[in-house]
């Protein structure tokens, strides 16, 4: 019974964390609209650089961490600091007549923010791994479908709660979660075994990272680094783009946005099926090619229903992209499973910054994000060939290295 709740506490936090990491893309109608914080385009995409540079803190050095202190305090780390990131822009809202006051304050809640989504991905997918040994690709596949079930969940609530004038229960609601998950991880053991032998690390402490790793982990780092930026369009520019540039609703702008994720979600549940039939090799091949048919699709809809179903698509080509990379990172790289979580999540979150907080500067110089999505579809062109690569054909998956280390 105790083994059982330590999996569902980790996988409740998985439900959280998708929530609280789109709360600030679902609201940003919100944050850009004069009646309230009146941000531009700019602040708007500057806000998420501090999340990105913490994040990517906390999934590279997770692993050190975790094998220092051990994964149950990296967890708690990343819960407390979830609880903080929703107390502050709870708080932000009362400032918005004092626009650098509460820039300032939303700066602070991405910088928590981050730090606890880092923190937290690392944790919960080592978590997962340990706990299934012999099923980690299902595993990681169900996490990351209650992580996507949260982030679908995030901007209907938004538009639910900002139809009834109160947009701010939401953080309410999600800080409440990880209040409660933080007191009962506290009385839970929460162990897991890490990988210390055979590691090849260098370094000491927290800076630990393995040595000798060989190209292809560098190559899923790519990968993920340009699936972020993909998905990051999709998810944080949709309910502005739908609002501001192509004149949709609120409403249908969150509907859209939700879709997505919806889909996101159902996608890595249909997957974890259809693997019986389809081979994952040639899922993760496919997928790119459907991430590219959606970003140069969604330009050229204008009507409410076309864009949800668009961005329902885009969803589905994302779906189960990122779980894939890091189950078979994890499986070339057994030995090392907590780094190569928190390398491949860092390059991830990388990619997720450039397109957070590139996207507002361009639009300032007129840029338009339809020709934004247009041009990105050369991204993934290339995801399409590493992917190819990671997966070759000829090579059983039995039979891959281990890494190189």
């Amino acid at each position: 019974m105790g083994r059982r709740s330590e999996i569902g506490i980790v996988y409740a936090t998985g439900l959280a964390q998708g929530l609280s990491l789109v709360t600030f893309p679902a609201a940003g109608t919100i944050f850009t609209s004069p009646e309230s914080y009146h941000l531009t385009s700019g602040e708007y995409g500057y806000m998420f650089l501090p999340m990105v540079i913490f994040a990517i803190l906390g999934s590279s050095l997770g692993a050190g961490l975790g094998r220092r202190f051990g994964l149950k305090p990296l967890l708690l780390v990343g819960l407390i600091s979830n609880l903080v990131s929703m107390a502050v822009l709870i708080v932000s809202q009362f400032f918005t007549a004092y626009h650098g006051v509460a820039y300032g304050l939303l700066l602070v809640a991405m910088v928590s923010l981050g730090v606890g989504f880092g923190t937290i991905l690392t944790a919960i997918q080592t978590y997962a791994a340990e706990f299934f040994p012999e099923k980690k690709d299902v595993a990681i596949m169900a996490l990351q479908s209650l992580l996507g079930t949260g982030t679908a969940l995030a901007p209907l609530l938004v538009a639910f709660f900002v139809g009834v004038a109160v947009w701010w229960l939401l953080p309410v609601l999600v800080g409440g979660g990880f209040l409660a998950l933080t007191l009962m991880s506290l009385n839970q053991p929460l162990q897991a075994a890490f990988s210390d032998k055979g590691s090849g690390s260098t370094g000491t402490g927290v800076l630990a990272f393995p040595r000798g790793l060989s190209p292809r982990f560098w190559v899923f780092c790519g990968i993920a680094f340009l699936y972020g930026i993909c998905e990051t369009l999709f998810g944080n520019w949709a309910t502005i783009y739908l609002n501001e540039d192509k004149g949709l609703s609120l409403h249908d702008a969150a509907f859209a946005l939700a879709a997505f994720w919806a889909m996101v979600t159902a996608g890595r549940i249909v997957v974890t099926f259809i693997s019986t039939w389809i081979s994952d090799q040639w899922i993760y091949r496919i997928l790119p090619v459907l991430i590219l048919v959606a970003l140069v699709t969604i330009p050229r809809i204008g009507v409410a229903t076309g864009s949800i179903v668009a961005y329902g698509f885009a969803g589905l080509a994302c779906s189960a992209f990122l779980p894939l990379s890091v189950s078979f990172a994890q499986g070339e790289f057994s030995r090392i499973i907590e780094a190569v979580s928190g390398g491949v999540m860092a390059a991830y979150m990388l990619g997720y910054g450039i397109a957070s907080f590139g996207v507002g500067p361009l639009r300032g110089t007129g840029i338009t994000l339809s020709a934004i999505y247009t041009g990105s579809s050369i991204l993934p062109v290339g995801m399409a060939v590493l992917a190819f690569f990671l997966t070759k054909p000829w090579m059983p998956r039995h039979a891959q290295p281990d890494g190189g280390v």
